[in-house]
């Protein structure tokens, strides 16, 4: 097993860019990482990175040697699907990704079941709210919100999240209660955006009597981390879009309040991405469905405003 070891650490520094993140995602140390790295490179005669002190970039022979090994690990990954499928005895490591707000309220407390009805199972959980890309990154599933931008993976609808723009009491107090879309641009409320890198430009798309319509809003608050704008919102900052569910007990509280009721946002996407390869892996296909009950059911539940 030392051998294909080495292969797994050489895919997953290849991967992550990174001796010391292969060796923390591998749970191992990063004198272990090199040392297999350095065992791999002395069997195939070839160096595989070339390494600085600032960097780790693949040689020819070591992009050349990455298309093989997962290959490799893609063959030995279905072989031993084929034998958990027999045995029913599932082990080894999923890679999961979901965005801030949906690995936290609906993922992570569902966990602890599963590897309890699983126990040789680990599970490591990625979270964040910028997209992934399930087969750089090595990930098994990666559950989302919106519409997927890659036809080669795919997908598993679990439901429509009911979304709604919200605010404090103060910041409705203090700015007036917007009623429709027209409110939020013309009287310039204060709009808390999620956005990433490379983003040109934020818009809202919201219901209106005419159908479904883009505002572009603005705000001098945003964040790539959904929570923030929600820690914003409450301290009265301005008017975040948010999924019901991840502020149910908010508004419950009345610490945030609907606001421009007239103009509700679009209902969005919630999915699972995966590809082809990874649902040969039981415990893929297992961990999705334990999921994907779990989930709706949550949101069925909280995803009323009220």
């Amino acid at each position: 097993m030392s051998y294909l070891d080495n292969i797994r650490t050489f895919v997953r520094v290849y991967e992550l860019g990174s001796m010391s993140a292969a060796g923390r995602d591998l749970r191992v140390s990063p004198a272990v990482t090199s040392s297999r790295i350095s065992q791999l490179e002395e069997h195939l005669g070839v160096r595989l990175f070339q390494r600085t002190t600032r960097s780790l970039t693949p040689t020819e022979q070591g992009q050349s040697f990455y298309r093989g090994a997962t290959d490799v690990l893609q063959a030995v990954e279905s072989a031993e699907a084929q034998i958990v499928n027999i045995t029913e005895n599932l082990k080894g490591s999923l890679y999961v990704a979901a965005p801030l707000g949906v690995g936290r309220r609906l993922i992570a407390p569902q966990v602890p079941a599963f590897l309890a009805k699983y126990p040789e199972v680990n599970v490591r959980l990625r979270l964040t709210d910028r997209k992934v890309d399930l087969t750089t990154e090595g990930l098994d599933l990666a559950f989302f919100l919106g519409q997927p931008e890659d036809s080669n993976l795919r997908i598993r609808k679990i439901a429509d999240v009911d979304r709604i723009l919200c605010a404090s009491p103060d910041y409705v107090a203090q700015r007036g209660m917007p009623v429709s879309g027209d409110d939020l641009v013309s009287d310039a409320h204060e709009c808390l955006s999620l956005r990433f890198p490379g983003a040109t430009e934020f818009q809202w798309m919201l219901r209106t009597p005419a159908g479904p319509k883009r505002f572009r809003v603005s705000g001098r608050y945003e964040s790539d981390d959904g929570d923030v704008l929600t820690d914003w919102a409450l301290a009265g900052h301005g008017i975040a879009m948010k999924p019901v569910f991840e502020i149910a007990d908010h508004l419950k509280a009345g610490t945030l309040v609907p606001v421009a009721k007239d103009a509700s946002p679009e209902p969005v996407q919630m999915a699972c991405l995966f590809t082809h390869r990874r649902m040969q892996d039981p415990k893929t296909r297992l961990f999705m469905e334990f999921m994907i009950d779990r989930i709706a059911s949550t949101i069925l539940a909280t995803s009323r405003p009220v």
